[in-house]
Order: structure tokens, then sequence, then C-alpha cells
């Protein structure tokens, strides 16, 4: 090691050993956890450290440091908030997904409810209810009249009543909203 080296890596300790301290409570007054604000004034220091050469400080040392100390806090305090609301997304989105695999559920005594109709009938049902075409868009592709389709979800919605009750009808609603 240089001579030069020894020489920095000693004013390096010394402006630790002074300002350390300091900078801490900079950046716990922003932060409010004392850990991150340590590991903020550690992550200065290093920053300082590897980047000395390159860095022309116009103001004392100690005006530097608590600018860039306050700086690096604000900085931690935006990640913070951000990890937090990719948190609170991810949490809601795991609450959607058991709702959805829920319905799911529920989606394959649906599904079993609809091979159980005719055809044509559940060719009609799954493009108002899955993919939500309007009646004269199913007329028009099927070749059949408004009235045709009108009388052929009728009766689907009639056999699914019958078949399972409200609940099954609620969920295929919902799955087109899902879907």
């Amino acid at each position: 090691m240089s001579l030069f080296q020894k020489k920095n890596n000693r004013e390096m300790e010394l402006l630790f050993k002074e300002y350390f301290p300091l900078l801490c409570l900079v950046a716990f007054g922003i932060v409010k956890d004392k850990d991150s604000a340590k590991d903020i004034v550690q992550d200065f220091f290093i920053s300082y450290w590897q980047r000395q050469e390159t860095i022309s400080i116009t103001v004392s040392f100690k005006a530097y440091a608590i600018k860039s100390v306050k700086n690096l806090s604000l900085k931690a305090l935006q990640k913070a908030k951000k990890q937090e609301l990719i948190l609170t997304d991810l949490y809601i989105d795991e609450c959607e997904d058991e709702k959805i695999s829920d319905t799911l559920s529920s989606k394959g005594s649906v599904l079993s409810l609809l091979d159980q109709l005719p055809e044509s009938r559940r060719q009609i049902f799954i493009s108002a209810i899955l993919n939500g075409q309007s009646y004269a868009e199913i007329a028009e592709s099927q070749g059949i009249s408004i009235n045709t389709v009108k009388t052929q979800m009728k009766r689907a919605y009639a056999f699914l009543r019958q078949e399972s009750a409200q609940k099954i009808i609620h969920s295929i609603v919902w799955l087109s909203f899902v879907l």
C-alpha cells in the first residue's frame, strides 16, 4: 500500500468517526428507523470512498455529507414506499387469485351443465355470456333471427336455473367478467 493510499484511508477513517453520529441523526430524522439510518450513512461513506477522486466538493465536507445523506434517505423512503405498494398489490392479487380459484372450481360444474345444452343453444349462450356478443351479432353470425337468439337464451337460462339454482348463474356472470 502506498503512502498516498495510507493517508487517504486515515483521512476517511477520521471523517467517518467525526461525522457518522451526526449523519445518522440526519438520516434518522427522515427515515425514522435506526438501522436504516445507519445503513444509509454507511452507504454514503462507501460511495464517497469509491468516488473520492472524481468528486469535487465546493462546500465543506460536512455540508456535502449532510446533503448527500438527506438525498439518500429520501431515496430510501421512496424505495420503501414502492416496495410497500408492490407488496400490497401482490397481496391484493393473491386475494383475487383465491376468489378466482374458488370460482374456477365451480367452473367445472358450470361447464358440465353447458355441455348438457343442445349444441346450437350452447353456442348462442357462450357467444352472449362469455364472448359478450349482442343478440344482433349472434343472429347475424349464425344466420338466424334475433327472436330465435332470445328464445334460445331464455331456454338456456331456464335449464341452468332448473339444474343448478341461482349460485351457478352468478358464477357464470362472474366468470364472464373474469375471462
